[in-house]
């Protein structure tokens, strides 16, 4: 049985080619088009699709508001389509904040060197939510609140997070999940995620004191334009500094550093006036993401040997699986995001299933695990 997919955009040309594209994999099923906001929650609540593909930017009602309306009445995996602008950078995190799952540039050369690899990864990605959400099993049911992007530290939201007393904050109880602290030596915290991985990071980074004492190294797979909005968007709402790494920056404690969407982020040197080297590297050398966690997490094992706690969390595909390895080799730790909590279970599955990953955390559990193994008092 087909997935059934809902396409809105209020471009006739672009809803027909996304359509063409889906339609070549028998697995997937456009059941019906919207040109606006209010026709796609029409649509959404008549039709009940699957999973939805949305622009951004359209007449009577934006894409934001139709997501924002949309989830309030049912969870459905909704895919963004925006333009790679830094304006478009905004929106997309705007969108991701209002409850999308993913996102995709609107101009398919853009993802990939040719088009035959362009339909197949929006075949991917729409497919991949879809069976998440067959197999998802909610704690709260389906119509449970989603967490909020980018919160500001003094919300009740982000004071819940870390165990604050608002009246009505939920507590995460992680008791279960935690164990007596190794007492293993660190020197970083290493962070790879792709599909839902911004609201996997803020959900962590938020989390973590003003004086957390490692660098902290995170790639997120996202555009070029992309990956310093959101940097400055996961600053203002951590008390940590988060920031997009620079070429030849010299890397210091205390500080979140986003690998830049597009290219490769490389650690370099001695752990003490360790550097980072970004550079370019065409599609065509064989490497899949730009950038790439297994290129990031390979380098932090030449650099930190095993002094590394590496997470992998919620994406797409299976990559940080070979760097994770190189890390695990020289006597890393590697924990992965649990299934339940992932939007897309495939890189933390990738990890545990080939036993690189020695445990599992739920997204709100992880900073609980991070704090007993990293800070203990």
């Amino acid at each position: 049985m087909a997935y059934k997919v809902l396409v809105v955009d209020d471009s006739f040309f672009f809803r027909r080619r996304v359509k063409q594209i889906l339609e070549q994999d028998p697995g997937l099923m456009v059941i019906g088009e919207a040109t606006n906001g209010v026709e796609a929650i029409a649509q959404a609540k008549l039709l009940k699709p699957d999973v939805i593909t949305m622009d951004i930017e359209m007449p009577v009602m934006d894409g934001i508001t139709a997501v924002k309306k949309i989830l309030a009445w049912r969870s459905v995996p909704i895919i963004m389509f925006s333009s790679l602008t830094s304006e478009g950078a905004q929106a997309t995190l705007d969108a991701l904040e209002a409850g999308a799952s993913d996102f995709l540039p609107k101009r398919f050369e853009d993802i990939a060197s040719n088009r035959e690899e362009a339909v197949q990864l929006l075949q991917s990605r729409v497919k991949g939510l879809c069976e998440k959400r067959y197999g998802y099993r909610p704690v709260a049911g389906d119509n449970a609140p989603k967490a909020i992007l980018f919160n500001k530290p003094s919300s009740p939201l982000a004071k819940s997070l870390r165990g604050g007393s608002e009246q009505g904050s939920t507590q995460v109880n992680v008791s279960n999940s935690i164990n007596v602290p190794s007492g293993k030596h660190y020197q970083c915290l290493a962070i790879g995620t792709s599909t839902g991985g911004p609201v996997a990071l803020q959900k962590i980074l938020t989390q973590l004191p003003a004086d957390f004492p490692y660098p902290i190294f995170v790639v997120q797979h996202m555009p070029g334009t992309f990956t310093r909005a959101f940097a400055e968007r996961l600053n203002v709402a951590s008390n940590i500094t988060v920031k997009e790494a620079q070429h030849d920056e010299v890397i210091q404690n205390g500080v979140a550093y986003l690998a830049p969407g597009g290219r490769q982020m490389l650690v370099v040197g001695r752990p003490q006036g360790a550097i980072f080297h970004i550079y370019d590297e065409p599609l065509s050398s064989g490497i899949m993401y730009k950038p790439s966690v297994d290129i990031t997490f390979d380098s932090l094992a030449k650099v930190y040997a095993g002094d590394v706690l590496g997470l992998i969390l919620t994406g797409m595909g299976a990559d940080g699986k070979v760097g994770s390895q190189s890390l695990k080799n020289r006597g890393a730790k590697i924990w992965a995001q649990d299934e339940l909590s992932s939007v897309v279970y495939g890189m933390p599955q990738a990890v545990m299933s080939k036993g690189i990953a020695e445990r599992e955390f739920s997204i709100e559990a992880f900073f609980g695990g991070i704090q007993n193994e990293m800070l203990p008092r």
